[in-house]
This record gives structure tokens, C-alpha cells and sequence, in this order.
């Protein structure tokens, strides 16, 4: 099934980014008859790298977080059935701290923080939701003794803090996401591997024979991205080679010089690497790619 395909992306994609920040357990098993949590993540004491570089998703994780992303809208059942989880994970730890005669620590606690695509105004009244003063619009927070939010991704705002969980909704919603991840620059942390599992997504979609609209319509949008990406790659990895080519045959070459390579099309830089054996100076590479400008 295609949720299945969904889900195990998912837990994948909030794997990798949090894995830097602390430990990442995906489908942690807890005691009693109770399912599987999706994700149990408890942060790193001394914090290596930088959370904010993951905005909103970033600020869940300052703390120990239970994440439950759901592919289709949540009901009302399932959402009970995380704070359910929760509420096992919270016993258990008690019940730690009294064999270990220690005090509990509230801030030991997990908040458990429910992804939906959408979340209807009668479902979110139905628990009694309020909106925190400091957060953005389509988080919404149960009690406070619950440890519970509930996270609309539809009615996220359209900016860089929210891109990483706007990844996991649906849609033109999750589409216009993975468009602005595909626009990060090229050195940003989490790009390259997230697009990877995007493409990882869509390779399992497509072996599905039975797809909804939605999945379909996804698949569509990621291929000239993947086909696009590919070629990026295709070219980075010749204009690598043709730069080690030229600074074995040349000495090392100034960075306005790479720079210029580096703008070369794959037709130019396939002839550069036939034309370069013929140079023996560096004034031959500035003839050439002037007279490639020209």
C-alpha cells in the first residue's frame, strides 16, 4: 500500500534530519498493547550543530519528542491513540525514576507532536485546541498536562521556518515544498540527502499499480526535478574531473579560472577535456575559454 510507502519515508526523512541533534529512534516499540511510536527522539545533552537551521521541526526538537507523521488527515481516534502512546511512555518513565528513586524531571517528559496533512475546524474543536502565543499559525496545543500539539501542515505559513514539515503534507502543499528545497543552495546541510529520500519516495511510488491522484500527481511534478538533478550531478562530476585533468597538466589554477570552467556547458566541458591535452601553459585554458565566450 501507498501509505506504507508513505510512512516509511517519513520516518526516513525525520531520521535524517534529527540525527545530528540526538538519538533517533523510528517504530519504537513500547509495553502493553500499544502500536509501535513513529519516531522517539530524545536530544543530544551538548548540541553539535545548529537547530535552527531546521526552523519550526527545529524547535520541537529542543526537547524530547514523540513525532507521529500522518500521510492521510488524522481522526480523532488516531490522535487518542498517540496520546495514548504518550501517556504509556510517561509511565514507563516514572516507573524508572521510582526503581531508580530519582525525581522526575517534567522536562524529561516527551511532547508529542501530531504531523497532519489537514485538520478540520470540528476535529480540532473537538480537543479543545488553543493556539500559544510565539507559535506559528497551524500549530495547535491541547492541555498542558496532555504534552500534546496537534500540527496542521495546510495551514503552515509558506516560509523557510516551516519547509521541513511542509515536506510531509500533501499535495500542491508538499509540491511547492520539495520545489523550494530543490532551490537551497547547493552546500545547505539537508539538501542533497532529503532530495535523495524524496527520490527514494518516488522510485516506490512508481512500482505501485493502484495510486491515488495525489501520488500520481507527485510522481508527475519530481521527474523533471529527478531528470534535472541527475544532470546536475552528471555535470558537477565532469567539471571535477576536467579541473583535476587541468591542474595536473597546469599547476594549480586560480578560483576565477575554476569559476569559469565551472560555467561551461557538458557539450563545452566534453571539448575542453579533448582540447586541454594540447595545452602546456596557462595562457592556452584563458585562449580557449575566451574564445569559448566569444
Amino acid at each position: 500500500m501507498t501509505r506504507f510507502v508513505h510512512d516509511e519515508f517519513a520516518k526516513d526523512y525525520l531520521e535524517e534530519l534529527l540525527k545530528p541533534y540526538g538519538e533517533v529512534k523510528p517504530s519504537s516499540k513500547i509495553s502493553g498493547e500499544i502500536k509501535e511510536i513513529d519516531v522517539l527522539f530524545t536530544p543530544s545533552l551538548q548540541q553539535t550543530s545548529n537547530l535552527k537551521v531546521l526552523g519550526l521541526l527545529g524547535r520541537f526538537a529542543e526537547f524530547p519528542a514523540i513525532l507521529e507523521p500522518f500521510r492521510n488527515a488524522a481522526s480523532g481516534d488516531e490522535i487518542c491513540d498517540c496520546i495514548q502512546k504518550l501517556l504509556e511512555v510517561k509511565a514507563l518513565l516514572r516507573r524508572d525514576a521510582k526503581a531508580n528513586k530519582t525525581k522526575l524531571q517534567e522536562s524529561d517528559i516527551p511532547k508529542l507532536w501530531v504531523l497532519t496533512p489537514t485538520a478540520s475546524p470540528a476535529l480540532l474543536s473537538s480537543f479543545n485546541v488553543n493556539h500559544k502565543s510565539g507559535w506559528l499559525p497551524g500549530v495547535y496545543f491541547l492541555g498542558d498536562a496532555l504534552r500534546t500539539a496537534i500540527v496542521a501542515i495546510h495551514q503552515l505559513p509558506q516560509t523557510p521556518e516551516t519547509l521541513w514539515l511542509r515536506i510531509l503534507g500533501r499535495g500542491s502543499v508538499q509540491s511547492q515544498a520539495i520545489v523550494e528545497l530543490s532551490n537551497l543552495p547547493l552546500n545547505h546541510p539537508y539538501r542533497q540527502a532529503t532530495l535523495e529520500l524524496v527520490y527514494n519516495l518516488r522510485q516506490n511510488l512508481r512500482i505501485n499499480q493502484n495510486l491515488e491522484l495525489d501520488d500520481r500527481e507527485l510522481i508527475m511534478r519530481l521527474e523533471p526535478l529527478y531528470q534535472q538533478d541527475r544532470e546536475k550531478a552528471k555535470q558537477e562530476g565532469q567539471q571535477d574531473l576536467i579541473i583535476r585533468q587541468l591542474n595536473r597538466r597546469l599547476g594549480e589554477i586560480d578560483a576565477s579560472l575554476i569559476e569559469r570552467v565551472r560555467g561551461l556547458s557538458i557539450e563545452q566541458l566534453s571539448i575542453l577535456g579533448e582540447a586541454l591535452l594540447d595545452f602546456s601553459v596557462v595562457a592556452d585554458l584563458e585562449a580557449w575559454l575566451n574564445q569559448q565566450a566569444g
